[in-house]
């Protein structure tokens, strides 16, 4: 018998995997390594601002800091600090430097940070004369003071923050204290687990429907032992410190402190506290909470005043909301005035009730009987409060039909008749009429920014030939609105923040296809007849900063925004980029990136989102531009349908969705219709192995951080409310892993080896690989150490571009010739 020919798919199956990390190709990692723009950070007073630049990738020795997963919490317990953020997106972005720039003349003082350890994000006092910083070292969380008008800085000696449970550092209202979580200085040694387990791990449910969101069971309490470390670590005691000279006064004692807010008056605290009974199904906002309201006027002689004692709450309907008083915030307009909401419906959305909510509010000293101010037809939303009495804007969501009201009341007259402001879908975007203005007053409370009757409104201005973000001037008395400024049609400018009392001269921030982002100021000249839509007032530009163009060498690529439609009629787009270099006329291979989006009304489906005038930067799948591929960017993936059973047609939409997309790439004679491969990530990896395995569109699919297999998440996943029992049909046919057998197209399967998203646990990567491999198909499963959700250290996305170039090369650039 002669010598077996195999072919390249069968050898590459065969030969031994790799070990170490890889690196792409040098044009690749250039571009990976440059430092991106600066972000700006207005300060309250309006003449300065911070610019910080932040670091994009840290080390993979960073991101593997060991750490404890307590109750849906990622605790480093050499320090206390938070190791991934709320989103399981990775840890807090660390900062490379603090630039303070003076406006208008942008003279610029480097801010001279500490050497070593991890920086974190500056946080202003409402007067601009000061701001806080988070610095995080081996053994502590350091907590470090900045001079708002030198930039210089110093450390408060003998205060260690405790991150565990987020609002850590806050500002009091006279802009001199800091109220601080600290680790109490006798917390002693953490727990030690037991030798021999002490018994089982037992959890058991007496009857009642349990539908809460899905949660990975690895990062929710499982044992005693869990429950004595989230204890241990939680506990933290509250002080007051003094920004100048570093005195800190402890209030209270040490308590698993959940939330911390102080009144207008400085004299009263909002304090919520974790309780037991935990729960071994949910994370630690679903745990029971006592709230209670401290009053501090008299140091050490801290009197309470118990508000709301709320039970365990991991019986909540999936888009619901906990019974009993929930959203706790205080009125910014008054001394010590409590609000909070309270569901109507029992917290359930399906329940047909004429008022879903009400909100509620308690004056100081809060022995007195509550107060509600008003009832919302539909889920309450927040509101903003105007600076003088009798003003504020309410919203409310109806989740059953993507809506939103946002009505003007009076809450200090609550028979007043609301006035409807506006009343539109969630999914309108053309007419999106914005976001209110916020003004910072000297003891830190924001209301809305106001010139006699009228309110400001800034919005990213989406339109049919891109966003061209805009600010207005609303009169709340004639609900008429002036455009004072709007974005050019070939740029992209931000409004930032107003820099004086009056509507002038603001700060925005400026870019363009060849001009990096960079601030710059603006002055209102006379009003003009304008177009509609477009600014009704001239106004002149001068730069505060200059920050240069970091990769000059990507100003070669070429993006256009392209609409198209879908097979029945539905608008869609996506941005086109071409690689360096690309000469018109010829067909390059391609790679198509989604992530399909749920929508009620088809006409809003298509509403073009983005603008191809903003400054390319290259992360991610975008930098196989430089491998030489053209890029069909954020192509508009709807999934139409009524929102309680939109997924029935979810298979035939994502396929007529691609479909679309490559036949308009091909049609604009930039793409090669034979070399097309897609990509996507989180719900856009479960729409690319999708697409691999019910359509022939492409020749190779990257997934990344997917869920494949939708029974494993069966009380609902995105939008779909329905369960896995109300809907088996619906779970099977979305789930790629019961058409594993189908699946021959290559792909490419990455995961992060410690991903907290719910529903995207790494069990769903390797279970689709494995279902893959079974049934003879070609994949390649890539586990990322150390890494969440998204993909942080810089190993691992060099090994992401890695992969994604050598994956796309063999199955999708070379298509149709023969391997090698």
């Amino acid at each position: 018998m002669g010598l077996l020919s195999l072919t390249p798919a069968l050898v590459w199956a065969q030969a031994k995997p790799a070990t170490g990390y890889s690196q792409p190709p040098k044009a690749i990692l250039e571009a990976m390594r440059a430092p991106s723009p600066a972000s700006p950070s207005i300060s309250p007073s309006l003449d300065r601002m911070l610019l910080v630049s932040w670091e994009d990738y840290p080390s993979i020795s960073r991101v593997a800091t060991p750490y404890l997963r307590l109750g849906g919490v990622r605790v480093e317990p050499g320090n206390h600090s938070k190791h991934d953020t709320p989103g399981g997106y990775g840890i807090p972005p660390a900062v490379r430097s603090f630039e303070l720039v003076r406006i208008p003349d942008g003279a610029t003082t480097r801010v001279q940070l500490p050497a070593g350890g991890i920086v974190q994000a500056p946080q202003w006092n409402a007067t601009g004369t000061a701001f806080a910083f988070s610095r995080v070292t081996d053994h502590s969380v350091e907590l470090w003071v900045g001079d708002g008008t030198t930039g210089a800085v110093h450390q408060i000696p003998g205060v260690w923050v405790n991150q565990m449970l987020g609002g850590d550092v806050q500002w009091m209202p006279d802009q001199k204290t800091l109220v601080v979580k600290a680790v109490p200085a006798d917390l002693g040694k953490a727990p030690v687990a037991p030798a021999v387990p002490p018994g089982p791990s037992i959890q058991e449910s007496m009857g009642g429907k349990g539908q809460s969101s899905t949660y990975e069971t690895r990062d929710t309490l499982g044992s005693p032992h869990d429950e004595d470390l989230f204890d241990y670590y939680a506990t933290a005691q509250l002080l007051l410190v003094n920004a100048e000279t570093g005195a800190a006064t402890p209030i209270g004692t040490p308590d698993r402190y959940l939330q911390v807010r102080s009144a207008p008056d400085g004299r009263h605290l909002l304090v919520t506290a974790l309780r037991k009974p935990y729960s071994y199904v949910t994370t630690f906002d679903r745990f029971p909470k006592e709230v209670t309201v401290w009053d501090i006027a008299v140091p050490g002689a801290v009197a309470k005043q118990p508000i709301a004692s709320l039970p365990l709450a991991d019986r909540v309907p999936i888009h619901g909301e906990p019974l009993g008083p929930r959203q706790f915030s205080w009125r910014p307009t008054e001394p010590a005035t409590l609000l909070w909401v309270e569901a109507l419906d029992g917290g359930d959305w399906k329940v047909k009730v004429p008022h879903r909510d009400k909100v509620m509010a308690l004056k100081a000293p809060f022995t007195g009987a509550p107060v509600e101010l008003f009832r919302t037809e539909q889920r309450y939303q927040g509101l903003q409060w105007a600076a003088r009495p009798g003003v504020a804007l309410r919203y409310e969501y109806d989740h059953n039909r993507h809506w939103q009201r946002t009505f003007i009341v009076n809450p200090d007259d609550p028979k007043q008749a609301p006035r409807k402001l506006w009343d539109m879908s969630t999914e309108e975007q053309y007419a999106d009429p914005g976001s209110p203005v916020m003004s910072i007053r000297p003891d830190g409370t924001r209301v809305l920014r106001q010139e006699g009757d009228a309110i400001f409104l800034r919005g990213g201005g989406a339109s049919p030939d891109g966003d061209r973000p805009f600010l207005d001037r609303l009169d709340l008395r004639t609900l008429k609105s002036d455009r004072l400024f709007r974005s050019g049609k070939v740029e992209f400018e931000q409004f930032v923040g107003f820099t004086g009392k009056d509507s002038k001269r603001f700060l925005t921030w400026h870019q363009s296809l060849l001009d990096p982002p960079n601030a710059y100021l603006r002055s209102l000249g006379k009003g003009v007849k304008a177009e509609a839509g477009e600014a009704a007032y001239t106004s002149t530009r001068s730069a505060v900063t200059h920050i240069p163009d970091p990769t000059p060498e990507i100003r070669r690529i070429k993006k256009r925004l392209v609409k198209y439609k879908r097979a029945d009629g539905v608008d869609l787009s996506f941005t086109l980029y071409t690689p360096p270099g690309y000469q018109e006329g010829t067909r390059v291979p391609a790679i198509l990136y989604a992530y399909p989006l749920d929508y009620a009304d088809p006409s809003k489906a298509g509403q073009v989102s983005g603008s191809q005038y903003t400054f390319t930067r290259l992360r991610n799948y975008r930098l196989l531009l430089l491998a030489g591929y053209a890029i069909i960017d954020n192509a508009s993936f709807p999934i139409v349908g009524d929102p309680t059973k939109a997924y029935d047609t979810y298979l035939e939409q994502l396929v007529a969705n691609a479909k679309a997309a490559v036949d308009k790439a091909v049609e604009l004679g930039v793409v090669d219709r034979d070399r097309i491969g897609v990509t996507g990530h989180s719900h856009g990896a479960l729409m690319t192995a999708n697409l691999v395995a019910h359509s022939d569109l492409f020749k190779a699919g990257v997934a990344t951080s997917g869920s494949y297999n939708k029974t494993l998440t069966p009380f609902g996943f995105q939008n779909e409310r329905r369960s896995v029992w109300e809907a088996p049909e619906v779970y099977r046919k979305v789930s790629t892993f019961f058409s594993a057998d189908k699946l021959k197209t290559p792909l490419l399967i990455m995961h992060g080896a410690d991903d907290a998203n719910p529903g995207t646990t790494p069990l769903q990567a390797t279970k689709l690989y494995e279902a893959i491999r079974g049934n003879g198909g070609t994949t390649r499963l890539v586990m990322l150490p150390f890494e969440p959700h998204w993909y942080t250290a810089r190993e691992s996305n060099e090994q992401l571009l890695y992969e994604m170039v050598r994956w796309f090369d063999t199955y999708v650039k070379t298509a149709g010739k023969p391997q090698p």
